[in-house]
């Protein structure tokens, strides 16, 4: 039986958060999270809504699943409708639209390949046609492709990382900035790449570092039209992104090199991004906010 540490109360179908994993590897990136074993816990049911972001509509990239379906599910309490952007993942995405359908909210799906050019002006035309508004932006879609070395890492594989990470946050907030209102709030999720970079993540970690100094420049730019800018930068997390990464037996630790000794699950991130969506962020932009366990505590 694997270890466990007691939760505050019931997690969807499970009352505990499990600190190690079994086995399990997949072969496709960003990965499929109906296949993970255990599956993410993206909702915490003590979590009650107050109305912040009533009225509200939010963008999720990388919104079907992972982190993504958190942030839905968290944002659907507060009263946002969603629409969730993802490149192949339609199990998850339904699933995720389910979720936020259940809270009263209404969920629009777009299956879009980021890296197309004229992926964010569809993204924004669906949008304004289901929803009529836009008021948050949450560029979270990403990728990483871990290698031994810095010679590993092909002009195909740099570029796939580059464009999906950072470059479709660029295209899509370029796109997203002429519906933006004062009030309302663009939040990226980096990762403890940025501060922290392993060895096997080079190019991952290169354009997590470019979105914390893209947040940093963009609030700067902003500002003056009560636009505000954040970022969430994320430890391990249970995601499949992790399987859809890392070796089967690499899976089995994940987090336990961190202070707190095991992973993070989605449900643990989903408040920091309401924070920052909502009028309880009003005096924060261009910062990021660590939720890694404690992981960058001695960086």
């Amino acid at each position: 039986m694997q270890p466990i540490i007691p939760y505050y109360g019931s997690v969807t179908k499970c009352e505990e958060v499990p600190i190690t994993f079994p086995p399990q590897h997949q072969n496709r990136q960003p990965g499929l999270e109906y296949m993970m074993n255990p599956l993410p816990i993206y909702d915490n049911p003590n979590y009650i809504g107050t109305g912040k972001l009533k009225h509200k509509t939010a963008i999720i990239t990388g919104g079907d699943s992972g982190i993504g379906r958190a942030i839905a599910v968290a944002f659907a309490k507060e009263g946002a409708n969603s629409v969730l952007v993802y490149l192949n993942e339609e199990q998850d995405a339904r699933a995720t639209k389910e979720a936020v359908e259940k809270l009263g909210r209404k969920s629009l799906l777009l299956p879009i390949d980021l890296r197309e050019k004229k992926a964010a002006e569809q993204i924004i035309a669906q949008t304004l046609k289901a929803f009529g508004s836009i008021n948050i932006l949450v560029n979270n879609a990403g990728v990483q492709f871990p290698q031994p070395s810095i010679e590993k890492i092909t002009d195909q594989q740099l570029e796939t990382t580059f464009d999906v990470n950072i470059q479709s946050f660029f295209r899509l907030t370029r796109a997203v900035v002429p519906y933006l209102r004062s009030g309302d709030s663009i939040i990226n999720t980096t990762s403890v790449q940025a501060y922290a970079g392993s060895g096997q993540l080079i190019d991952y970690a290169s354009t997590k570092g470019a979105i914390v100094s893209f947040t940093r420049a963009l609030a700067h730019n902003l500002a003056g039209k009560g636009i505000r800018v954040n970022a969430i930068a994320p430890g391990p997390i249970w995601t499949p992104l992790q399987p859809a990464s890392w070796s089967a037996e690499t899976v089995k630790t994940l987090g336990a090199n961190t202070p707190m000794k095991r992973s993070g699950q989605p449900y643990e991130l989903a408040p920091a991004y309401v924070l920052l969506a909502s009028e309880d962020g009003s005096y924060i932009t261009g910062q990021t906010i660590h939720v890694n366990g404690g992981q960058t505590m001695t960086s």
